[in-house]
């Protein structure tokens, strides 16, 4: 079996700029578009990705929905809405959880074999980066672990101090 360690990639860097099979855009629910990564991933894939985006109706906060990258150099954005923090107490871990569980399925649905994830509800929804990084490195081991055919995931992360709580939670 191939250990998370092989497979997770931890990188400062632009998600848009990628040349992966998948990005992941921590998206409101509108799937529209927005501020943070969401309006950089809207803004450099172009008017397309907005029309496409229209046609879809919207994604519930933990889920997931796939459209193509249209000018990125991703073949695909899989678009999750991650939970708008309170206190933690009002089923934001399992939501959470459940975006990058979701993101993971549809790309292994998609034939995706290499995906990258902002830190998701990291930014404005005011997500505790430490318990959101535990969060998602929990999910992508459990993923890694079931043997699915992905062969890298990236953590792409916007600063320093993000790839810093990674590091500390994700033995890549």
């Amino acid at each position: 079996m191939t250990s998370a360690g092989e497979k997770i990639v931890i990188v400062i860097a632009d998600i848009t700029t990628l040349e992966v099979d998948a990005i992941v855009n921590a998206a409101n629910e509108s799937l529209l578009g927005g501020g943070g990564v969401d309006g950089a991933i809207h803004r450099a894939a172009g008017p397309g990705l907005l029309a496409e985006c229209q046609g879809l109706g919207g994604c519930p906060t933990g889920d997931a929905k796939i459209t193509a990258g249209h000018r990125l150099p991703a073949r695909h954005i899989i678009h999750t809405v991650g939970p708008i923090y309170r206190d933690g107490t009002r089923g934001e871990p399992e939501l959470l959880a459940s975006c990058y569980r979701r993101s993971l399925e549809l790309a292994v649905a998609n034939d995706v074999r290499t995906i990258a994830f902002p830190a998701i509800s990291c930014g404005i929804y005011g997500y505790p980066l430490a318990a959101a990084c535990t969060i998602a490195g929990a999910e992508v081991t459990a993923f890694i672990e079931t043997g699915e055919a992905i062969d890298k995931i990236i953590f792409c992360c916007f600063s320093a101090d993000i790839r810093a709580a990674y590091e500390q939670v994700v033995k890549a």
